[in-house]
């Protein structure tokens, strides 16, 4: 069930298990929930070591990066003693709840579900302060939540709830840059020119030499990267097309936009389409050293990158500004 807690800057959704006798002394810190690893034992009724074992496993993974959702808080025992502890924060409590294997933890996700299905659909995801500092950037927010929750009901997007949210929020925390950058609050960051350029015959020969590995490992089809006519060299040039002698898609984040959204909704290929335009997208952005954060941390992860993918599978062409803007606007 869930209960809201005043935390100082807005209330806070904590989860408590159906029929659940614990009580938690849950920390409300920086607009979010921490709790230890013993307490997240305790949440999902396992053993503290399992928690560990998860946590690790998502650190290793890079699930989600440690330093950005651990944090180590002054925590009195019971021998009147304090120490240092590590908490973790609602992000790693959800990513830990979708592996443990118990009956705590499987109440567990279908809320959490239920909870960013509501996020999605009410707009819940819109906080409040941001929109009042973005101002003018207010309707391109709404239009991409709004193109967004069109979406987040069909077949193909079950089970991308929390990623669809994260696409939300990340978004709107660039629109928050965006509006700085416009009232000479900050210096721009992440609008690169290129300077690795990607021709049809290197893209190709990145699609074959995919193909082949994901044949050795019975993971691809005979027509997985077989070209359908002229297409993909079609998609390809409109990535450098020009107009006056100046590139029309300027910069890595508008071509890497383009190159994603072009290859997975023209359908160049018989098969793969998705998984190509996927691959080829964070190729470009590698070999233009945009992909990753000062800090290491994608800018998108893959997780995203498949919601992403879905997202454009799913989208009208007259959406396709829409889906654009989302992109460059995600790796800016």
């Amino acid at each position: 069930m869930g209960k809201n807690v005043e935390a100082g800057k807005g209330s806070i959704v904590i989860y408590k298990a159906k029929g659940g006798k614990a009580e938690l002394e849950v920390k409300l810190e920086k607009e979010t929930v921490w709790l230890s690893q013993k307490q997240i034992a305790v949440l999902f009724a396992t053993d503290r070591s399992s928690i560990a074992k998860h946590l690790s496993n998502i650190f290793k993974t890079n699930e989600l990066r440690e330093v950005t959702v651990c944090a180590n808080f002054a925590h009195t025992a019971k021998d009147g003693k304090t120490y240092d502890t590590k908490f973790y924060n609602l992000d790693a409590i959800i990513s830990v709840g979708y592996r443990v294997n118990s009956k705590h933890a499987t109440q567990f996700r279908i809320w959490a579900t239920n909870v960013l299905k509501g996020y999605l659909v009410k707009g819940y995801a819109l906080n409040e302060r941001k929109l009042l500092e973005q101002g003018v950037k207010l309707k391109e927010l709404q239009e991409a939540i709004g193109f967004i929750n069109s979406k987040a009901a069909h077949p193909e997007l079950k089970g991308q709830e929390r990623e669809l949210l994260n696409i939300v929020n990340e978004y709107s925390d660039s629109l928050t840059l965006l509006y700085q950058y416009d009232n000479e609050l900050l210096e721009i960051r992440g609008v690169k020119q290129p300077t690795f350029e990607l021709s049809y015959d290197g893209a190709r020969e990145f699609v074959h030499q995919v193909k082949e590995k994901l044949v050795e490992r019975s993971e691809g089809s005979a027509l997985f990267g077989q070209e359908i006519s002229h297409k993909f060299e079609s998609i390809m040039g409109a990535l450098y097309q020009t107009f006056d002698k100046k590139d029309l898609y300027s910069t890595v984040e508008e071509k890497a936009a383009n190159l994603l959204y072009l290859v997975i909704k023209d359908h160049p290929f018989g098969d793969g389409n998705k998984r190509s335009g996927s691959l080829l997208f964070i190729y470009y952005l590698e070999k233009n050293n945009c992909l990753r954060k000062a800090s290491g941390e994608a800018k998108i992860p893959d997780t995203t990158i498949v919601a992403l993918a879905l997202l454009i599978a799913t989208s009208h062409p007259r959406e396709k500004d829409v889906m654009i803007r989302i992109i460059t606007n995600l790796l800016r």
